[in-house]
Parts: structure tokens; sequence; C-alpha cells
């Protein structure tokens, strides 16, 4: 079945589409009005290639990309958050204020320094990651000294961030000052140095975090299936016990991915902040850290697979404005992706499916 791993994710996601689509004509006016507004939600995904066709210039595509390319490299670096930590057996459910951390760390370093660019950028990500790094350790060692289990403490490290950062900090002490009448919400703005870089002129959004999060999950797949440290992770995930028996140190181990982890999460504040929002906002918004988690189910723990479904939900949630037209709430692609993740969960019943097909195909 290992040839087969894939298929469930697929299967399950099709499924959301088909559900959605059924829904979209039972409740929009019939099969045409679901057509159309799934055409809308696609051309505003991948680029609107009929009108480019027709003549129209080549923002039509590059906007589009540029937004999916966006979401995507912040959904894939909350969800190799969530993977890095499945992979030790921990179920960190504390990507989103380990990503807050990251993007107030971010935000701060960006508008208090006043650096090169080759310098700021890399000094600001390298502080995001640590502080996320750090604040995933919390957890890790509260489960290591005195056994609390890391979804509570996760759960609870999410609200004290946004305690602190959200109630206070953004709003009190680090509050970005305003000239005259005017009113500004958030932090200062971060200093040109410190924005990322975009990668397809200034006629999109997409920014170095969408290379950094394609390079991240790639690394991550090669240290986890080719190294000696990879295997004793994925040891400790599967039999901890046993793993202890064979010399590995289980809590190191442990502590590894949780930091691993959480600069994951905080790197992905990084990009929020540095590439679209160049400050930290009021709030910082869609909740992209509980999102990771439904990024690293369907994509089945594998950073590839991870890459794969955060590109996929990316792109989705990009096109998702444009079936406004159509009656349909903006937010419709996190109805598809919550669907896909509750069928996931199910993927005992797709197995089982699977393995009926296979043995008639073996039996024929």
């Amino acid at each position: 079945m290992t040839r087969w791993r894939a298929l469930p994710s697929v299967l399950s996601v099709v499924t959301a589409l088909l559900v959605c689509f059924v829904a979209i004509a039972l409740t929009r006016g019939g099969f045409g009005t679901a057509l159309d507004a799934y055409a809308a939600m696609l051309w505003g995904a991948f680029g609107d290639w009929p009108r480019f066709f027709d003549g129209a210039a080549s923002g039509v595509l590059l906007r589009p990309l540029g937004e999916a390319g966006t979401k995507a490299a912040i959904l894939s670096l909350t969800g190799l958050s969530v993977a890095v930590a499945f992979r030790v057996g921990l179920f960190n459910i504390g990507a989103q204020g380990q990503m807050m951390v990251g993007a107030l760390t971010a935000a701060v370093c960006g508008a208090s320094f006043s650096l090169p660019g080759l310098l700021h950028v890399p000094l600001c990500l390298a502080a995001a990651a640590v502080t996320g790094a750090l604040y995933a350790l919390i957890a890790a060692e509260l489960k290591r000294r005195r056994g609390v289990h890391e979804v509570i403490s996760t759960i609870m490290l999410n609200w004290i961030a946004v305690a602190v950062i959200d109630n206070w900090l953004v709003v009190g002490p680090l509050r970005g000052s305003a000239s005259g009448d005017n009113s500004m919400a958030g932090t200062a703005e971060v200093a040109p140095t410190a924005v990322l870089p975009l990668l397809l002129g200034t006629g999109a959004r997409l920014n170095l975090g969408f290379l950094l999060a394609i390079g991240l999950a790639i690394a991550l797949a090669v240290w986890l299936q080719r190294t000696r440290h990879g295997y004793e992770w994925r040891a400790v995930g599967l039999a901890p016990e046993a793993a202890r028996a064979a010399g590995i140190n289980v809590g190191r181990r442990m502590l590894e991915a949780m930091a691993v982890s959480g600069a994951l999460a905080g790197l992905a504040g990084a990009v929020l902040v540095l590439g679209t929002e160049h400050k930290y906002p009021a709030t910082l918004g869609a909740p992209y850290g509980f999102d990771g988690i439904a990024m690293a189910l369907i994509g089945q723990g594998h950073p590839l697979g991870v890459l794969a479904s955060a590109g996929l939900f990316g792109a989705l949630r990009a096109g998702g404005t444009r079936m406004q037209l159509f009656g349909v709430h903006k937010s419709f692609p996190e109805l598809i992706q919550g669907l896909a993740l509750l069928l996931v969960a199910g993927r005992l019943i797709w197995e089982h499916l699977l393995s009926k097909l296979l043995k008639k195909k073996v039996a024929a």
C-alpha cells in the first residue's frame, strides 16, 4: 500500500470539491451557476487564461498566481511546523501562537534596525525563527520535565500569545506612532530593506517567502528520509520505548523536533509581516497556524505532501473572492478544506476500498 499512500488524501480532496460543487448547484440556481463559480475560483487561483489569450495584460495571470503563492507559502510553513512535530509523536497545536511571536519579532527587527537588505532580511527571518523555537520549547520542556501533554500546553500558549501580543504589546508599548491627526493600528512599518524581495515584479505580491517554503520542504524531506538524525526522529515517533532501548535519546530528539517546529511557525509569521503586511497588524487575522494542522494531516505528515496541499488550498483561497460574483461567500474554499480534512480523518475507509480494488485486480 506504500505506493498508494497519497491516494486517500487525493480522493478526499476530490470528493470535497464534488460535494461542495453540488452544494452550490442546489443552493444557487443549478449546475450552470456552480460551474461558473468554480471557473471563477480557478481563474482567481491560477490566472485568468481566457482573458489573457483574448489580449489582456499579463497582470491577469501574475496577480492571481502571486496571491496563490503568497498564501501557499504561509500555509506550507505552518503545515511543516505541525508535520515535524508529528514525526516524533508530538501534536503541536501551538503553531498559531508561535507564528504570532515570530511575526512580532520580525516586525520589531524590521522597524528598529537600519541595515543593508542582504543583512536585514536574514536577521529578521533568523530572529523570528529563534523566538518561535523558544516559544515552542516551553511546551516541550513542560512535557519532558512534568509530563504535561503538549496539546494542553500549546493551546494555552496560543491564548497567552493573543493576550500578550494582540491585547497588550501591539496596542500599547509597541504601537506605531502616527503623525498629525492620523491614527495607526499595529506596530510601526518595517524598513524597506527588511521587505522580502518580490519575485514577479510589482504587479504581484509573490515574494521570497515562496521559495523559502519550497526550499525548507525539500530540505526537511531529505533530512527525514536520508539522515541518521531524521531516522531517529521517525523512530521516536513510531515507537519511543523501542527507540530508547536502542540507545536513542528520546527526550532530546523531542526537544529538537519541537524547536524546529516552532522555528518554522515563527518563519511563517515573518513571511506574513515582511512579505505582505510590512508591519504587525492590529490583529494577525487569518488563523494560518491552525490551518497548518489541516495541511499536515491532508499532506499525511510528509513535507512534500504538506507542500502540495498548501499549494492547492493556497490557490483555492486566492480564487475564493471571485466566487462572490455568484453569491458564494469568499470563505467557501475553507469549507472545501474542512470537508477534505474530515474525509482524510476517515482514511481507513479509503484504505479498505483501495485494498478491495487491489485484491480484485490481483485476482483478475
